[in-house]
């Protein structure tokens, strides 16, 4: 695999679109094994970096939520679906 930005420098969507590349690179089977278990381990960390984020805006929006008399109101948000999870 080439020359990686460090995970934490990305945002959201650069992270997002790496997984897909590495996903889409796996899923063709043309990749030696070690270029395989590199990207794996890379898209594991991509995946935990995501679902971190997307955890922390939704408790974000969470504490945002207040009732119509003004008072604050923790609404517990939807989880987030993971159906893409990466599964390998």
């Amino acid at each position: 695999m080439a020359e990686t930005k460090p995970i934490e420098e990305m945002s959201y969507k650069e992270a997002s679109q790496e997984l897909e590349r590495i996903i889409r690179s796996l899923e063709s089977g043309d990749l030696e094994l070690e270029e395989s278990l590199e990207g794996y381990t890379r898209g594991v960390e991509l995946l935990k970096s995501l679902r971190s984020r997307l955890a922390a805006a939704e408790q974000k929006v969470s504490v945002l939520m207040k009732d119509v008399d003004g008072t604050e109101t923790l609404v517990a948000a939807a989880p987030a679906d993971d159906s893409d999870a990466l599964r390998l």
